[in-house]
């Protein structure tokens, strides 16, 4: 997950997808994904799905799993081979963060902003669009940030369905919600660029190096260590009992906090829609000292930090799933689970890409959204859409044999 900074954003920026200048970004793509990413490989399996959707006249939603920072290059590779033009809905601090060309190219490829923070209409209004009145996909990550959990689909966000069952209200066309999985295969091992980085949390989070354990134990045992860690800075100290439960009561403690700290009433919702409301009211604090409606001082800036930081600890600890690595010990597992915790215990803004990877994209059978239903039957639609995207994830085509190469977990050898 990022750090990203949360503010009114200074505008909206739209979308204006242009087959041409792909091309003529091709280049600088490919040396991203390559250099930056790693990604040697990207094989598609499934289009025709998305082509028999197009074809079909629907409204195209594609809803892949975050499997992480490299993702957009895997679905760029694969939407790239259709006829029509493609959409990302992406945060509105990609934008910010970046310089004039690389906003000029994220606009190229159907990138338009979104404040995921506030009702961002301009943004709402362009994705019902779409699916009301095109069959150009729109790719929506239900997930909305990368928790470095590829194989494990979380719930979808409130509003990735609202969109779909909106733009049905509005004609009365069907809208193909497509789920999409993407996975990473190592090729090279990354073990030896791994250990420095274990080493490194085992030392800031207080516990003895695992030189002798197996990798796959010693990551099982860093996540419980950064546990036990955090439990220190919220509770006191490290707690006892089984960890799920330990982990539950130390996310409603960090939330609790958070939102004591900007005085905001507890509510029973899931944890991101929580985040999302500390994040929300940061953001109005903010606005509301620049325009003189509140002391703008040091103290209230200092208080939307911290809100900010628990907010990000929370979500953080909403990633961590206990037994992840022991129930299917792959190198992939383990790396992704050594990305997280460097994110979070170390301070790294993205976790540094270790080992060439390959990347699968692979997109599963349509769900139909032919009715506007009810609040309830949505909820209904949106788990039925994450049991689907997790059956892609799952599939036997993600166990297709790896490249005779593929690298297996060891024993840490330092």
């Amino acid at each position: 997950m990022d750090r990203y900074p949360y503010f009114d954003p200074p505008r909206w920026w739209s979308a204006r997808p242009s087959r041409f200048w792909m091309r003529l970004w091709q280049p600088v793509r490919r040396y991203q994904q390559l250099v930056q990413h790693r990604i040697t490989h990207i094989e598609v399996e499934g289009l025709a799905n998305v082509r028999e959707a197009i074809s079909s006249g629907d409204g195209v939603l594609i809803t892949p799993n975050h499997a992480g920072h490299g993702d957009c290059y895997l679905l760029l590779e694969a939407l790239t081979r259709l006829p029509a033009d493609f959409y990302f809905m992406t945060a509105w601090q990609v934008f910010h963060l970046a310089g004039p060309f690389a906003r000029l190219a994220y606009r190229h490829h159907g990138c338009f902003s979104i404040d995921r923070e506030q009702n961002d209409l301009a943004a709402y209004r362009e994705a019902v669009r779409l699916l009301a009145t095109t069959s150009c996909p729109l790719v929506v990550f239900p997930e909305g940030d990368v928790y470095h959990l590829a194989e494990h689909v979380v719930p979808p966000r409130d509003g990735t369905l609202t969109m779909a069952m909106s733009a049905v209200r509005r004609t009365g066309r069907p809208v193909s919600c497509i789920p999409c999985a993407l996975r990473y295969r190592y090729v090279e091992d990354p073990t030896a660029e791994l250990l420095p980085v274990m080493a490194a949390i085992e030392e800031k989070v207080g516990i003895p190096r695992g030189h002798s354990l197996p990798l796959a134990q010693r990551t099982e045992r860093l996540l419980e260590g950064t546990i036990a860690w955090r439990e220190t800075q919220y509770l006191g100290g490290s707690q006892v009992g089984p960890v799920d439960v330990r982990l539950e009561g130390l996310r409603e403690a960090v939330l609790t906090r958070a939102e004591r700290t900007l005085g905001i009433a507890p509510t029973h919702g899931s944890l991101p829609e929580r985040v999302k409301l500390i994040r929300r009211e940061v953001v109005v604090e903010r606005k509301e000292c620049e325009l003189g409606e509140r002391p703008a001082t040091g103290d209230a800036a200092a208080v939307r930090i911290a809100a900010l930081e628990d907010a990000f600890v929370a979500v953080q600890l909403y990633s961590y799933l206990p037994g992840y690595v022991a129930e299917r010990p792959t190198i992939e597992r383990i790396a992704e689970s050594v990305d997280k915790l460097e994110e979070d215990v170390l301070g790294k803004n993205t976790a540094t890409v270790r080992g060439r990877r390959h990347g699968t994209v692979t997109f599963g059978p349509p769900m139909r959204i032919e009715t506007a239903e009810n609040r309830e039957a949505g909820r209904r639609h949106s788990e039925e859409l994450r049991r689907r995207m997790q059956a892609v994830v799952d599939g036997p085509h993600r166990r297709a044999q790896a490249p005779p190469t593929r690298p297996q977990p060891a024993t840490c050898a330092s």
